[in-house]
């Protein structure tokens, strides 16, 4: 039984983290219901750009300087397939709303808007996401694997990734050399 909804909220990777996938890492909530929750994190670039990606799957860059931009790892699941955060919505053929100013897209009409430099003002583009099954999430938090905070989009997209976890946890007032890998009780 769900009784807290973390969409639209970062996770942030506590010390005692051991999973190597969300290690140092902060990850964004697209969706969490009944069934589970699904984000992408937000602060791991790979040794893969938007140009590289693009031209990877055959869409030649026509307009627009984001080529250098870099894809992030977004999580465990399906690394072969793309996940586009946006800023605004838009009209895409494949995409789950977050909420009215922010979306996860994973159809490639939405890359090939890119490559001809007409695509969001504002994304993230990943490789893989993080799935939680039914319950899983909440109970990684209360084993004090996660903390969260409501999410500003602005920390993911205008924001350098080296920056991100750092000012997700000064959201909370957390200063993360005091964070312990060990769970309290008061």
């Amino acid at each position: 039984m769900q009784t807290i909804d973390l969409t639209h909220h970062f996770l942030i990777a506590m010390p005692s983290m051991v999973d190597p996938n969300f290690a140092n890492t902060l990850t964004y909530v697209c969706e969490h219901n009944e069934q589970g929750a699904v984000g992408v994190v937000v602060n791991r670039p790979i040794d893969l750009t938007l140009g590289q990606l693009l031209a990877q799957v055959d869409l030649a860059v026509t307009g627009g300087p984001r080529h250098a931009e870099p894809i992030y790892f977004g999580g465990p699941v399906q690394l072969d397939r793309g996940f586009v955060l946006h800023r605004p919505v838009g009209q895409w053929q494949a995409s789950l709303p977050v909420r009215e100013d922010i979306a996860l897209t994973t159809s490639r009409d939405i890359l090939q808007a890119v490559a001809e430099g007409v695509g969001p003002t504002e994304m993230l583009v990943t490789l893989g996401y993080a799935g939680w099954a039914p319950g899983q999430l909440e109970d990684e938090i209360r084993q004090n694997a996660w903390l969260t905070v409501g999410a500003q989009p602005a920390l993911i997209f205008r924001m350098a990734p080296e920056e991100r976890l750092a000012a997700a946890m000064a959201l909370l007032g957390v200063d993360p050399r005091f964070l312990s890998d060990e769970a309290g009780h008061a």
